[in-house]
């Protein structure tokens, strides 16, 4: 199918690294990347590897594949790699290797201040890691970097003093270059080096490494099947069964562009046949696979930097996103039903399905160590490394019986089975690893931005600047940094980001929050107090980040999606994005309900009042967006139920009773011209 071809080749080029040598350095290739993964399962497994040492070889790792499998253009060689690419690779990689053998001493003796060598060194490193950025994630986040890099430089004492005009040149005082190289090579924490590429090395990678196997393993097409089998003869089916396919893909899958081709696949022709313009199809895999990243345990690489940068064990910030993960699929199911509803469709014939227990069979077993995952997260108490760890042998185990059995099954030997559950075990592995690049050089990079920030203050100055544009108004502030969010996602992997508004505006949200009176007090944990402000504002954040990534012009989700279809990828992305547009109420929700991320709930009744209603705001938004709830709606009627929505946004019995009443009014309004 060549739509699907298109779309695994911009999975291939966005996240994996496009170039496929057909010469023996696919070898090369191959081994870095297995041996990448094998490292980290066994620092993992002894868990007591120096952070310098550790987070230096994940970056190491990481710079030796970038520059073999990112060409550096379109016009670059797919099918070998040129020389000056195995001059960069190797460049960049001893630039991580001086780290690992000088660690010690960086920080022992030299006490993280840079002599020459170690400035020369850092330097370069710098630069390798701007180039690998351009190559893994483009042009974006490396300009950004480089932006905020020449800003630390500015000040009075800075080594490009008086460059920047007025007010903007006495922001700060400025840093040299060895200073400015001392503070992002030489230092253990705020750098290259810090919490953003640790979380990477530490948790992040166990987690990809373990959906690669699962996916590797059929797990994937077993979703797709499983949710066909259930929903694909009912109204809107193959929409239905692509939210619930997603969601499913979304539980070990932190990547929206990875969501679409597994399971778009399958869903997107089939919500074709059924009915769907090819804009609408991709658009709703799009919505799908995007929300995939709200979807515990695995929320992506930036659910686990959040979980860091507020101090909050990551099994809680599981637990704090499920309600609104569910809200998010439910609604979109709804929505899906609705736009079925509007445009007269109906499911797929029967015969054209899977039947449920067969398919249900045939794949129950990859039920089994995502069971184990969230028993060892949630209630066994074992760190997030860990669980995953023991989640991937788990499932090692669990495909070496699959193949064995089906080896026997089809009569080819226990030799046979052997080697496919050796090639699934590869292919998992080197996938893993692939995968991983774009994190690892995305969270290194973020590191540098959030040093320049601690070096420059930039963030008083900001809160100052956003505080007059805003009046001090708390919308308004979190309008700007929706905007902000959008406008960044534009150019930035979800990771990255959510690390610059974490690092920049989130700080910003909580000084004005509170200085319009919010408080919502604070939960413990280890005995440190988080303020739970801090933490609707950085799920804010996070779930801006997620939209942005079906957020038009550059929505690559919404490009893997329309190649599929075969559909207009700039409509795709503005219908997707029309579809989004309820995650957006779902993250002002969040912010002022903390309610929904089951914080200072009391009982299981008030508990039940702020969800129900929560998703009756989310329902009456989607049918004010998609002029349809109870048949068409006219503009009044939409009108009532935007209205409902923005009234059921707070913890206020008040305006709940008076977004239920609009919300009652429209229907009634509905139900009369029906009759009529």
């Amino acid at each position: 199918m060549e739509g699907a071809k298109e779309a695994r080749s911009l999975q291939e080029e966005t996240e994996l690294g496009s170039r496929k040598p057909t010469d023996a350095s696919r070898w090369v290739i191959l081994a870095l990347a297995v041996g990448w993964s094998v490292f980290q399962v066994w620092a993992t497994w002894v868990g007591s590897l120096d952070a310098l040492f550790f987070r230096a070889t994940h970056l190491a790792f990481a710079f030796a594949l970038v520059f073999l499998v990112y060409p550096f253009n379109r016009k670059s060689p797919r099918d070998r790699i040129p020389l000056f690419d195995w001059i960069l690779g190797l460049t960049a990689t001893l630039s991580a290797a001086y780290v690992m053998w000088q660690y010690k001493e960086m920080i022992e003796v030299r006490g993280g201040l840079a002599n020459q060598t170690d400035l020369v060194v850092g330097s370069v490193t710098i630069l390798m890691l701007l180039l690998a950025g351009w190559r893994a994630l483009g042009p974006a986040m490396p300009i950004i970097t480089v932006l905020f890099m020449l800003f630390a430089l500015t000040g009075p004492q800075g080594l490009l003093q008086g460059q920047l005009p007025g007010v903007l040149g006495q922001l700060h005082a400025g840093v040299q270059w060895r200073s400015l190289v001392s503070q992002l090579f030489m230092n253990a924490s705020d750098s290259i080096w810090g919490t953003p590429i640790g979380v990477a090395a530490r948790t992040v990678f166990v987690f990809v490494l373990f959906g690669a196997i699962l996916e590797r393993a059929g797990a994937g097409k077993w979703f797709t099947d499983l949710a066909f089998s259930l929903l694909g003869g009912v109204r809107g089916g193959p929409a239905k069964a692509s939210i619930v396919s997603s969601a499913l893909t979304g539980v070990v899958s932190g990547s929206s562009i990875s969501n679409v081709v597994t399971s778009g696949t399958f869903t997107i022709p089939a919500m074709r046949r059924a009915g769907y313009t090819p804009e609408k199809a991709g658009a709703v895999e799009v919505a799908a696979s995007s929300n995939g990243q709200l979807m515990p345990p695995v929320m992506g690489a930036a659910a686990f930097i959040m979980a860091d940068f507020l101090g909050v064990p990551y099994s809680a910030l599981v637990l704090m996103a499920v309600v609104p993960a569910l809200l998010a699929y439910v609604t979109l199911f709804v929505l899906a039903d609705l736009e079925a509803a509007k445009l007269g469709l109906r499911g797929l014939p029967r015969a054209e399905l899977p039947r449920f227990w067969p398919t249900f069979r045939a794949g129950v077993h990859y039920g089994l160590p995502l069971a184990y995952l969230l028993y060892a997260l949630l209630i066994a108490g074992l760190s997030p490394e860990r669980a995953a760890l023991n989640s991937i042998f788990l499932m090692v185990g669990i495909v070496l019986l699959q193949e064995l059995y089906r080896a026997w099954r089809e009569g080819r030997g226990a030799g046979s089975g052997l080697a496919s559950f050796g090639r699934i075990l590869v292919e998992g592995f080197a996938n893993g690893a692939r995968n991983m690049v774009g994190i690892a050089i995305a969270t290194a990079m973020a590191g540098i931005i959030i040093a320049v920030v601690l070096i420059t203050n930039i963030g008083f100055g900001l809160a100052d600047l956003l505080q007059t544009i805003s009046g001090g108004n708390l919308l308004v502030t979190l309008f700007l940094a929706q905007i902000i969010c959008l406008v960044l996602g534009m150019g930035l992997p979800t990771t990255a980001n959510y690390v610059v508004m974490a690092s920049l505006v989130v700080p910003v949200i909580v000084q004005i929050a509170q200085r319009n009176g919010l408080d919502y007090g604070s939960l413990t944990f280890s005995g440190i107090e988080v303020p739970v402000l801090k933490i609707v504002a950085h799920m804010f954040a996070f779930y801006f980040g997620i939209m942005a990534d079906s957020t038009p012009p550059v929505a690559l989700a919404a490009y893997a999606a329309s190649a599929i279809a075969r559909g207009n990828p700039f409509q795709t992305g503005v219908q997707g994005f029309v579809y989004e547009l309820r995650t957006a109420l779902l993250a002002y929700m969040v912010f002022f309900n903390p309610g929904l991320l089951l914080i200072g709930v009391d009982g299981v009744l008030e508990g039940a009042r702020i969800v129900l209603s929560a998703l009756l705001g989310l329902v009456a938004f989607s049918g004010a967006t998609l002029g349809y709830l109870w048949g068409p709606a006219n503009p009044l009627q939409r009108l009532l139920y935007l209205a409902s929505a923005f009234l059921l946004i707070p913890n206020n019995p008040q305006m709940e009773l008076q977004g239920l009443g609009l919300l009652a009014l429209g229907l009634v309004w509905q139900g009369l011209r029906r009759r009529a």
